[in-house]
């Protein structure tokens, strides 16, 4: 089970980024999909939550109207586009995934990629 993020680097304030999360060895298509956030010396925040399917979404008010979480299923792909970035969006993002194992509740987690907002 594996979980692969990548899109992060440096952006100005203002600018955009495509974070990407590749799923491979677990049913991705069943998985509730998160992506967090951490600050060194903070905790990891919940940013944005995805259904399986896809149909439902949310996020935590700071990014509300500038992030958006997808998913492909045929890809085994979560996404986050991140515009407006500000300066208080860097932190090392995260995806998780969610799922019932044998009436277990289990979770993976990615390595994290860097997101720094800065000019």
């Amino acid at each position: 089970e594996q979980l692969v993020e990548s899109g992060g680097g440096l952006v100005p304030p203002g600018g955009s980024l495509r974070l990407s999360c590749a799923a491979s060895g677990f049913a991705f298509s069943a998985s509730h999909m998160n992506w967090y956030r951490q600050v060194a010396g903070k905790e990891r925040e919940l940013v944005a939550v995805i259904s399986p399917n896809g149909d439902n979404t949310n996020y935590v008010e700071s990014v509300k109207g500038r992030f958006t979480i997808s998913r492909d299923n045929a890809k085994s792909t979560m996404y986050l586009q991140m515009n407006r970035l500000k300066p208080e969006d860097t932190a090392v993002y995260y995806c998780r995934a969610l799922i019932v194992l044998s009436g277990r509740l289990t979770d993976y987690w990615g390595q994290g990629t860097q997101v720094t907002v800065s000019s």
